[in-house]
């Protein structure tokens, strides 16, 4: 039996592999492709991006993780950099440009060491040993940052809204995220932990930014059941229900027979006095205000209102919690149990009137431990992007409470690492080197892409950097607004530790990851691209590969 030259198959028909340095290149470009994208939008003076889907509708932003998932990315290299950026964002909530442009940078460094046959486990191994030092450095530079220093945590909720749309209105943006922040604020385990969830976001048009305000409670996106309930309560004390104010049906089927027309009168007489007692019961405890999770039938509206009580009905289950840490109420699952000591307490809960919406307002809450930020703008995308900006401040000013750690931005912190790391490589030896340097060098992409950015120089900017770093000055960056090069702690360009951290270690797990690939099979199955099925679709020139199922 001749074999000949008969091609034995192995993989389906259809199937695309790349090897080698193809794999390598391929991947490499498309992850590059997707940290150019948002390059752009790094630091005070980068620009917006304008995404539109397939369904026309549109977000402005420059907020990078914002950018990544609204695109439709396919190539699976360039997957794994939109990760990096998801992970950044719920890690830290910001610096997920900056994570995302690194480990670009890393990998087109990696391409010259290739080049120059390096083998990428070396370049991987260095990557690995300057991670870890750039950590020891960066712990070394740190400085403390703790709950009541609320002018050093303004500095840094300032500092993540430089480059978003409402840098106009940051001071008062700053104030309103450490405010929030620091009052939802608890101690566990001897630790400082900050639940985001704690802080309600409200969005409504109209009005201007400078109208956005935080409220020592929470906001109900409901009226009163009853039109004729007050529309507002002071000095409220609060019922939290989480049972139906109705008249309960029969588990099983039943049937009731009624032979006498007063039977049927005593019948109904009965389910309105049932309804009456639940509302007694709701007085008696004390209530003025009361939220229920379930419904309440138009007869207990009717007695409620009668009583002068404000009820609102399918609260949702969330909000019934948050209600719960703002106002000190307990949430009761059974009428008949609610007792005066269940309930909570607030200043004032009244009906406000927005455009057409009308919400409840539980405001001037004692100690609340969840509050509620009412955000107001010109049009939908301007209200969008300030609950961007806000959600960055209010992330950086709670992990640098949790953490109690801040280093310094403009580009003086990856600046410092880089000439640290150049000093250690030295002392390394072997291959790895090499790959320590080329990780220094990627370090200088944050400076250079903020003077880019900016329209300065970067390589002027770049040398007079490493000259004052040279010089001991550990907290020189680049102003973007003057060109100079000045102290960095002085201007009040902080950020926390840890989105530092978080984004050199996503970085650097990306960079060896795609670098480490050195086949790519993709089968035929997936998504057809434009030139039929696995045809070039994808980012970056990088051959489209049909998704793998």
């Amino acid at each position: 039996m001749a074999m000949g030259n008969t091609p034995i198959l192995i993989l389906k028909e259809g199937t695309k592999r790349d090897r080698g340095k193809d794999a390598q290149y391929n991947n490499i470009m498309a992850a590059r492709a997707i940290a150019d994208s948002v390059r752009s939008t790094l630091g005070p003076r980068g620009m917006d991006k304008m995404l539109v889907d397939s369904m026309g509708d549109v977000v402005i932003t420059n907020d990078g993780v914002t950018i990544l998932k609204e695109m439709d990315v396919e190539h699976p290299a360039a997957k794994m950099l939109v990760e990096v950026a998801k992970t950044q964002d719920e890690e830290c909530g910001d610096g997920t440009t900056t994570a995302v442009v690194l480990a670009g940078e890393l990998l087109k460094k990696a391409v010259d060491l290739v080049d120059a046959n390096v083998h990428p486990t070396i370049i991987s191994g260095g990557y690995r040993l300057a991670a870890a030092k750039a950590m020891e450095i960066l712990d070394a530079n740190a400085m403390p940052v703790g709950i009541n220093d609320r002018q050093i945590l303004k500095k840094l909720a300032m500092t993540a809204m430089m480059s978003k749309a409402v840098s106009g209105a940051r001071e008062h943006m700053a104030d309103l995220s450490v405010e929030a922040v620091t009052m939802v604020a608890e101690k566990v385990d001897g630790k400082m932990a900050v639940d985001l969830d704690n802080i309600q976001v409200v969005k409504k048009q109209g009005g201007s930014m400078d109208d956005t305000e935080m409220i020592r409670g929470i906001i109900i996106d409901k009226e009163p059941v009853h039109p004729a309930m007050p529309k507002k309560v002071e000095n409220a004390k609060i019922a939290l229900v989480d049972a139906a104010l109705e008249i309960k049906k029969t588990e099983i089927d039943a049937k009731i027979e009624i032979r006498d027309p007063s039977q049927l009168q005593a019948f109904l007489n009965e389910e309105e006095n049932m309804l009456r007692n639940m509302v007694d019961k709701v007085k008696k405890s004390g209530a003025n205000v009361v939220f229920c999770q379930k419904g309440i039938d138009d007869l207990a509206q009717h007695f409620l209102q009668k009583e002068g009580i404000y009820a609102v009905r399918r609260v949702k289950k969330s909000d019934m919690e948050k209600l719960s840490k703002a106002t000190g109420a307990n949430i009761v699952s059974k009428l008949s149990e609610l007792e005066k000591a269940d309930l909570g307490q607030a200043a004032l809960v009244e009906l406000r009137r927005y455009q057409e919406d009308e919400m409840t307002f539980v405001t001037g809450c004692k100690n609340p431990k969840a509050v509620s930020v009412l955000i107001r703008g010109g049009t939908e995308h301007v209200v969008d992007e300030i609950e961007r900006s806000l959600d960055d401040a209010m992330s950086v000013v709670a992990v640098a409470i949790e953490d109690g750690k801040m280093i310094t931005g403009g580009g003086s912190t990856a600046v410092e690492l880089a000439m640290r790391l150049r000093e250690y490589s030295a002392t390394v030896g072997g291959r790895e080197q090499i790959a320590i340097d080329a990780f220094a060098s990627a370090m200088e992409v944050i400076p250079t892409a903020l003077a880019e950015n900016a329209g300065l120089d970067p390589i002027d900017i770049l040398i007079d950097l490493r000259k004052a770093h040279k010089s001991g000055k550990t907290h020189a960056g680049v102003n973007v607004y003057t060109g100079k090069v000045v102290d960095m702690l002085k201007e009040d360009v902080v950020e926390p530790f840890r989105v530092g951290k978080q984004a050199i270690n996503s970085a650097t797990d990306a960079a060896v990851m795609i670098l480490r690939i050195d086949d790519v099979i993709a089968s035929k199955g997936g998504r057809p691209g434009p030139g039929g099925a696995g045809g070039p679709g994808g980012m970056g020139g990088g051959e489209g590969y049909g998704d793998e199922d």
